[in-house]
C-alpha cells in the first residue's frame, strides 16, 4: 500500500479546477496541487492575475490554465470547464474556493448585498459543482472540496455583522452533505472545509486594528492567525486518494477556536 505522502503528492496526470484562485487561499491551494503534479485551471474575476499564478506554477515545473470566471454566472462557468475539457481532456478535482466577506449589522444589510453575498459563496459552489460533477460521472470518479467557514452556525458560530456571509457558509456544508449522498453512486467525494482566522487579504481589516486582533487571538488556542498553506495541505488530502474512504464531511481547521 502506498505510504500518504506517496498518495498526497501523486496528482499527476489529475485535472483541477480552483476557483477564487487569483490570490489567498485560492492562490495556495492552486500551487499546493500543482505542486503535487495535477494540471490546474486557475479561476478567477481578473484574468491578468490568474496569469500571474500560472507564471508562478510554470516557473516551478507545473502546468496552468488562466480562465476568467465570474461564478455567478452559469455562461462562465461552463465556458471554464470546457477549456479545461480541450486543454487536458478531463476534471478531476474542484475546489470551489471563490468568495466574498462584508461586515454589515443585520439590520443594515441590504436586499443587493444578501443577494451578491449568496450568489458568490453558495449558488457559486452549486453551479460550479454541477459543472464539474457532470463531467466527473462521466468518468466516474472525482473529488470536490468546498471552502466552507467556521461561521456556518450549528455546530460552528455565528458573528455579529456577518449574516449573509454565516448563512452562505452553512449552506455550503447542507450542500456538500446532500451532493456527497447522490454522488456517492459515480464514486464521486464531496467535502468541505471550515477554516477559522486564515492570515489572507479577507482579514486585513482584524488586523489593521491591533484591539480587534486582539480579540480574535484571544479565541484561538494556538494564539496565531492559520496560514493559507495550511489549509492547502488540506485540501491536497482531500483532493488525493489519501482520503478516499472520506464524503460528506466537514473538516475544521481553526487553531482551535471551536473548541474553547
Amino acid at each position: 500500500m502506498k505510504d500518504l505522502k506517496k498518495f498526497m503528492s501523486d496528482l499527476k496526470g489529475k485535472v483541477a479546477i480552483v476557483t477564487g484562485a487569483r490570490r489567498g487561499m485560492g492562490r495556495s491551494h492552486a500551487l499546493t496541487l500543482a505542486k503535487a503534479g495535477a494540471n490546474v485551471v486557475v479561476a478567477d474575476i481578473s484574468l491578468e492575475d490568474c496569469q500571474k499564478v500560472v507564471e508562478e506554477i510554470k516557473k516551478s515545473g507545473g502546468q496552468a490554465l488562466a480562465v476568467k470566471c465570474d461564478v455567478t454566472k452559469k455562461t462562465e462557468i461552463d465556458e471554464m470547464v470546457k477549456k479545461a475539457i480541450e486543454q487536458w481532456g478531463r476534471v478531476d478535482i474542484l475546489v470551489n474556493n471563490a468568495g466574498i466577506c462584508q461586515f454589515k449589522p443585520f439590520l443594515e444589510i441590504t436586499e443587493e448585498e444578501w443577494d451578491r453575498t449568496i450568489d458568490i459563496n453558495l449558488k457559486g459552489y452549486f453551479l460550479c459543482a454541477q459543472a464539474a460533477a457532470k463531467e466527473m460521472v462521466r468518468q466516474k470518479s472525482g473529488a470536490i472540496v468546498n471552502i466552507a467557514s467556521i461561521a456556518m452556525g450549528q455546530v460552528g458560530v455565528g458573528f455579529p455583522a456577518l449574516s449573509h456571509y454565516c448563512a452562505s457558509k452553512g449552506g455550503i456544508v447542507a450542500l456538500t452533505e446532500a451532493m456527497a449522498l447522490e454522488l456517492a453512486l459515480f464514486n464521486i467525494r464531496i467535502n468541505a472545509i471550515a477554516p477559522g482566522a486564515i492570515d489572507t487579504p479577507m482579514v486585513e481589516s482584524t488586523k489593521a486594528d491591533p484591539k480587534t486582533l486582539e480579540g480574535t487571538l484571544s479565541r484561538i488556542p494556538l494564539h496565531r492567525l492559520g496560514k493559507a498553506e495550511e489549509v492547502s495541505n488540506l485540501v491536497l488530502f482531500l483532493a488525493s486518494d489519501a482520503s478516499s474512504y472520506m464524503t460528506g464531511s466537514t473538516v475544521v481547521i481553526d487553531g482551535g477556536w471551536l473548541a474553547t
